[in-house]
């Protein structure tokens, strides 16, 4: 299906904002508890150990999370309808929900038995240790049953859409209940829109929109997965239009970091997963997708549009680490309508899936567009012309683990030395393209988690990337200093056949530039030391200190701009991420330049993998096939 025009964000948010959500189901509380390590104080009476709790702090979980999330979206009026013990737990949650001004009378506190729904989670350290429950062995009972379906059908009568949440193997879920509850969406079907997320019985509610995961897919449909199976894009996309066929409602099927899948009577919508950099964690992400999906449709949205909101929230909740997180519109605007997106991920991941232009080592992704008519073409600098900073990864890496660690760093443990180390070599590969000063921005984020540096040793994003770039210049002009003593020559710093490529293009007519995350001064030193900085007639870019400004994207869209183009007239080559997504946003041609940097020629498959992730069209590991490239890109010979 085709994608939303640039203003579909603001309108779904304009709109959620004057809907009326209720949410029914396993209101639960998140308990962390955090154990002071020290075991030196022993219990007088049994002479074991004291577990002293540090710090305590609780978030809501289950049917509470999802409540929550309604709130943060901004929807008018969030109503809760579900059971809590008469416990100090039952109190807190009331508490907290109605601080977020949800409506709490149908929240009904029951006598008895009845415990509040807790996880308890304690840690030591950064180590959750065995999670202690409450609430496991509530057993409802027919009047509570009744009181439950008596509330249901008051809060689907006056709002626009209702969640169906269950979260727990027992509890709301037995099959009396939801006989009940089928008996309410059926009296208002066609007015409120009811969607279930339900982990163990989403097949005996009827009537209501589903929201799954991939494995709870395959179950409902007979063919059970193991959890640790890989479920890939085409059969998710499979699951859903069958389960929309048996169920004639709109599909969801969210699938982690890899996005999600729709189907509705339009047909089938697939959302990319969105590139995350910094560390996640999915606690919580499940309740977000179903908040936002309940939230578009009950506002009248689009299936399309409910899924690509819910996908954009998630995606922000998994950034909050430890905790139940939410997403507000300002993080979802800031995020915004066009995503970082992961392409093709199965793909990326099997090079046998590999198809090449006959008769060569260039890779398509993708069909190229009819309307090529290239006459711009932006060039990334570093891997994928120039090889002067060949290495650069070496520099950063101990760089990083020696900040991290700070004064411990002779003598961390080796566990601990270990996952610094882990830690850094990610980092890099996630954020190879990007501006070095936008690394170091999250490098101070690391220093801050490992909590080794104490807070007033823990330098800015500046002071780091001052202590990388000596010691990365100082390789640099070693290398140029060969080329100026003639002991070396450019040719032994280039992307074979790079130079070629540039002048071959220049000749037909295409303007050239260059843009680099590197300091603008050094990618104009290198250009000119190499021997094509002529080519681009000045028009080369680089950072310029400011973490806001991303240089590469600046270029694409002043060559849009200032030209009037339309993106068929750009062509963009790069080895990193960045270039190729904001030429794709863009609709130009991104060729991804999985480059070799120590032999100069053949490929990378590491960078192959995460250019086909950024939204590469074309891969090719150099430009030793320039002519055939050439005619791809529709120059003919």
């Amino acid at each position: 299906m085709g994608g939303l025009d640039e203003d579909w964000l603001d309108r779904t948010l304009a709109r959620i904002a004057r809907v009326r959500v209720g949410v029914f189901g396993d209101f639960c509380l998140d308990a962390y508890w955090h154990i002071d390590p020290d075991p030196s104080e022993l219990s007088v009476e049994t002479h074991l150990p004291v577990r002293r709790v540090r710090q305590q702090r609780y978030s809501l979980g289950g049917a509470g999370n999802a409540a929550a999330n309604l709130a943060a979206l901004g929807v008018a009026n969030v109503h809760a309808v579900g059971l809590i013990g008469e416990d100090l737990f039952g109190q807190l949650m009331r508490n907290m929900l109605e601080e977020l001004k949800i409506d709490t009378s149908g929240l009904l506190s029951w006598p008895g038995d009845w415990q509040t729904p807790v996880f308890g989670k304690p840690y030591v350290g950064d180590t959750e240790q065995n999670r202690i429950d409450f609430g496991a062995f509530n057993h409802i009972t027919p009047a509570a049953i009744d009181a439950l379906a008596e509330q249901l059908d008051a809060v689907a009568g006056r709002c626009d859409a209702v969640i169906l949440n269950q979260q727990l193997p027992m509890s709301l879920s037995m099959e009396a209940t939801i006989r009940r509850i089928n008996q309410v969406v059926r009296r208002h079907a066609g007015r409120c829109r009811f969607v279930v997320d339900s982990r163990d019985r989403a097949e005996h509610y009827e009537g209501a929109i589903l929201k799954v995961n991939a494995h709870e897919a395959s179950r409902l449909l007979g063919e059970p997965r193991p959890l640790e199976e890989r479920i890939g894009a085409a059969q998710a996309a499979d699951m859903a239009r069958r389960l929309h066929e048996r169920t004639a409602l709109p599909v969801f099927i969210t699938r982690g970091e890899h996005g999600m899948v729709a189907a509705d009577p339009s047909g089938l919508h697939e959302i990319p997963g969105i590139q995350i950099v910094q560390p996640t964690d999915p606690v919580g992400a499940g309740d977000t997708a179903v908040s936002a999906l309940a939230a578009v449709l009950g506002s009248g949205g689009s299936v399309r549009e409910a899924a690509e909101l819910a996908n954009l929230a998630a995606s922000i909740t998994v950034r909050k680490l430890r905790t139940t997180g939410a997403a507000s519109p300002r993080e979802i605007r800031a995020v915004g309508p066009r995503p970082d997106y992961v392409y093709c991920p199965e793909l990326a991941d099997d090079p046998r899936q590999a198809r090449y232009l006959d008769g060569s080592e260039i890779e398509q992704v993708r069909p190229l567009p009819d309307n090529l008519a290239i006459r711009h073409a932006l060039f990334d600098h570093d891997g994928t012309v120039s090889t002067l900073r060949q290495g650069w990864e070496q520099i950063m890496e101990p760089m990083m683990v020696r900040a991290i660690l700070g004064r411990r760093y002779q003598d961390a443990d080796e566990g601990l030395y270990h996952k610094v180390v882990q830690a850094a070599r990610r980092f890099i590969d996630r954020t190879t393209g990007v501006q070095t000063l936008a690394q170091m921005q999250h490098l101070v984020e690391l220093v801050r988690q490992f909590g080794c540096v104490s807070a007033d040793q823990v330098l800015d994003m500046h002071g780091y990337k001052a202590l990388y770039d000596e010691a990365l210049l100082a390789m640099v002009r070693g290398r140029v200093e060969k080329l100026r003593r003639g002991e070396l020559s450019p040719e032994d710093f280039q992307i074979k056949g790079a130079a070629a490529m540039l002048k071959a293009l220049a000749k037909r007519g295409v303007k050239l530039y260059l843009a680099s995350g590197t300091d603008q001064a050094d990618v104009r030193a290198e250009a000119a030391a190499l021997g094509y900085a002529d080519l681009f007639e000045g028009r080369i870019f680089g950072a310029v200190g400011d973490v806001t400004v991303e240089a590469k994207k600046l270029v694409i869209e002043r060559i849009l701009r200032e030209h009037g183009l339309g993106g068929a007239a750009l062509a963009t080559f790069g080895d990193g991420p960045v270039e190729m997504r904001e030429t794709r946003k863009r609709g130009g041609l991104a060729v991804g330049v999985a480059s070799d940097e120590v032999r100069r020629f053949g490929l990378n498959s590491a960078k192959r993998a995460r250019l086909i992730r950024a939204g590469a069209d074309l891969v090719v590991p150099d430009f030793t096939q320039a002519r055939r490239l050439l005619s791809a890109l529709g120059f003919g010979n």
